[in-house]
């Protein structure tokens, strides 16, 4: 009987310890999420790391609000990244399991990724392809679409994303290839900023292959079935 007494007190103070550690971890984890639904990031961590290289490289970036952005390079974007954005929390169930299945067939593990886990692994995480920053990026996900809108989620998104080496953002995108604020741009202007999204250190704006112009059209078509499909209206509630 002794043992057992004995024994109780130690298995309560560590599941207590355990309980208070996990609390810890999903409160350090939260609250730069909920900082974030209403502070602009003066950078992410691929900016930072992006400093780390060899050429010792600046990032340009900018903050513009959810006004000032426009609606073409949002519905570009969702054409390009993820149609389902309005209507998801946070995953593309169906593109995770092809990924994942295409991972234990030997293949590469792909993308998959939505703009909800593309805006925690551009804030929190580094690049990489294994399925421990997955994880923890698709916790990230869930922290973010429980504690932000889908158009703070859009805003951070458009204003983070990478389109050329080191240009992060809409607003400096346009700035450096057309000249432009993001109010001024055009459907085909958007479209081509989105479409080397997929990798903007190997796909260009400003001399773009066939494979971009490409992609460009479709992305055009599809802009003009979201507006039809009154996405934007959605987001914006």
């Amino acid at each position: 009987m002794s043992r057992r007494k004995k024994k109780r007190p130690v298995l309560k103070r560590l599941k207590r310890g355990l309980s208070l550690t996990l609390a810890g971890l999903i409160l350090l984890t939260w609250l730069p999420v909920l900082l974030l639904r209403w502070v602009e990031p003066p950078a992410t961590a691929f900016m930072l790391l992006q400093t780390q290289g060899s050429d010792r490289s600046t990032f340009r970036y900018h903050w513009a609000d959810w006004p000032e952005l426009g609606s073409s390079a949002a519905l570009a974007v969702m054409a390009a990244e993820d149609q389902k954005f309005p209507a998801h929390f946070g995953f593309d169930v169906v593109s995770i399991q092809d990924a994942v299945l295409d991972r234990l067939d030997g293949k590469s593990l792909r993308g998959a990724s939505t703009i909800t886990q593309q805006v925690a692994k551009n804030l929190f995480l580094w690049p990489g392809q294994s399925f421990l920053r997955k994880g923890i990026e698709a916790w990230f996900s869930v922290l973010i679409e429980l504690t932000w809108s889908k158009k703070r989620i859009l805003e951070m998104y458009l204003n983070i994303a990478e389109f050329g080496p080191g240009i992060y953002g809409i607003p400096e995108a346009c700035r450096i290839y057309f000249a432009k604020t993001p109010l001024q741009l055009t459907d085909a202007d958007a479209a081509l900023l989105a479409a080397v999204l997929p990798n903007p250190k190997r796909l260009h704006v400003n001399q773009p292959s066939d494979h971009v112009r490409e992609r460009q059209r479709w992305i055009i078509e599809h802009m003009g079935k979201l507006r039809r499909y009154g996405w934007l209206n959605l987001i914006e509630g």
